[in-house]
């Protein structure tokens, strides 16, 4: 048998130590050898047809899947198994064996093509060994970190529904005063309530006739103010004056427009003032007023002066803006409210502390709702919100608030806790609503890791948290110093 057909292999026996050689074709993994009878014909994996032994690696390719040529480039759908001692066994397409490139960190893809490869499994084995020894600590520090977690949470959930229950009788128990003061304040606030309403009613009366004492003091003023011939009658050219009063807002106040305003008089006395009075009350504006307004614009214009170098350049005229006098008190303003007697602030007090209970009991309840986990390990994230900040974004991650556990396909139920699916956000420009997967991984501190974009609109987060740390098993991580060779 050639070397073409056989590689020799060693398999360390655990119990022995000690080295014992197997014989197999090139590219033939361990688990496959028993196919590999080289005392009898052998038939392809498919089952398709059975051919004489030396006819397996002798670079004809023979079998449909491939099967007859393991150690050689002669099938195109067949594939090489690299051994790769203290490293990871590996398979590769058979189109790569003896192509010039090392593939296999073991060297034994180019048996036969003159490539100067270097044997590199023991340094990657070791690299590996460390990163698998450093993944078994975090794994097991978080794993303790959850433990805490859960214990904290089975604290925590007992306080609240604690919280809950005596909330719901305290509420009960105040329904019942607040209830009993309502009855006890109805039955005696009746005269009260009479009282106030007369006391308003008068108010209201006697506001209305100082109002209309004071509407007749103005109409007798603006009368006199009128009357600029003091004959005792108000004509139509004294009132056309008053440009304010002009009814189209055409800036010019005619006789024809007067006359209507004065209804169709001529003239009027103090008697028939009144019917004019009310056409002109709102609009009109006494001599004095008037005078003070003008006199309030003069002396508040300012002249800027601006200069370009030394020379005056422009000059131009702005009004400074009016002086606001603070109003007098009126004695309407001063009729406020009295407090609430005793018996009606004892009332409110009570209602209002009944709805703070019971907002505050449903705000707990919503949280022992929520699924936290099989052993509520993710209940320290309620509320709670996570930022990973880059060059271009800040990245905002509030677990709880409008997420759902979801599930990745070929993922055990059990393990949904593993993600996290926010879906309906905004949407994005004559694109799809956003939407973000989070993908949980073990890890001692609780930080979004990374962030991408693996389709349009359609985000994935990374996010370490020790409450899906696993328990570890007992066994250490495995050197590869006994697989298969």
């Amino acid at each position: 048998m050639t070397c073409l057909h056989l590689l020799l292999t060693l398999v360390f026996a655990v119990s022995l130590g000690t080295p014992v050689e197997i014989q197999r074709p090139r590219g033939v993994p361990l688990t496959k050898k028993q196919f590999y009878e080289e005392s009898k014909p052998f038939t392809c994996l498919d089952g398709s047809r059975t051919i004489p032994f030396d006819r397996v690696n002798d670079d004809y390719c023979d079998c449909k899947d491939g099967s007859d040529e393991p150690g050689t480039a002669a099938c195109p759908n067949g594939s090489f198994h690299c051994t790769n001692a203290g490293y990871r066994p590996m398979f590769i397409p058979s189109s790569r064996i003896n192509d010039g490139i090392c593939d296999c960190c073991d060297t034994t893809d180019e048996y036969n093509s003159g490539a100067k490869c270097e044997n590199t499994c023991k340094e990657l084995g070791r690299k590996e060994r460390e990163v698998l020894q450093k993944m078994a600590e975090i794994t097991k520090e978080g794993f303790l970190l959850k433990q805490q977690l859960i214990e904290e949470a089975k604290k925590g959930r007992e306080e609240k529904q604690g919280k809950v229950t005596d909330m719901q009788e305290n509420k009960k128990q105040l329904e019942e005063k607040v209830e009993a003061l309502r009855t006890v304040k109805e039955a005696a606030e009746q005269p009260e309530k009479e009282a106030k309403e007369r006391h308003l009613k008068a108010w209201e009366e006697q506001k209305a006739a100082i109002r209309l004492e004071k509407d007749k003091a103005k109409m007798a003023e603006a009368f006199l103010e009128l009357d600029d011939n003091s004959d005792g009658f108000v004509s139509v050219s004294e009132l056309q004056s008053h440009a304010e009063l002009d009814p189209d807002a055409d800036g010019t106040l005619t006789e024809t427009e007067v006359q209507g305003l004065m209804g169709g008089a001529a003239q009027v006395d103090t008697s028939t003032f009144e019917s004019v009075w009310t056409n002109i009350k709102d609009k009109y504006h006494s001599e004095v007023s008037r005078k003070e307004a003008d006199m309030s614009r003069l002396m508040t214009f300012e002249v800027v002066l601006g200069k370009f170098g030394s020379t005056l350049s422009w000059l131009c005229v702005v009004q400074a803006p009016p002086t606001v006098k603070t109003p007098e008190k009126s004695h309407e303003d001063e009729e406020a409210m009295p407090p609430y007697d005793p018996d009606t602030q004892a009332l409110i007090e009570g209602w209002l502390c009944c709805q703070s209970y019971s907002s505050i009991r449903l705000n707990i309840e919503k949280e022992l709702s929520f699924d936290f986990g099989p052993d509520a390990e993710f209940t320290y994230m309620y509320s709670q919100c996570y930022e990973l900040s880059t060059s271009e974004y800040i990245y905002r991650l509030c677990p709880f608030n409008r997420a759902l556990w979801g599930r990745e396909k070929n993922r055990p139920e059990n393990n949904k806790y593993l993600v996290m699916k926010y879906e309906h956000g905004t949407g994005c420009w004559q694109g799809p609503n956003r939407s973000t997967t989070v993908k949980l991984t073990c890890g001692k501190e609780t930080v979004v890791t990374s962030t991408s974009e693996p389709s349009r609109c359609e985000y994935l987060m990374e996010f370490t948290t020790p409450a899906v740390c696993q328990e570890p098993a007992n066994t250490e991580p495995s050197p590869h110093g006994h697989e298969e060779l």
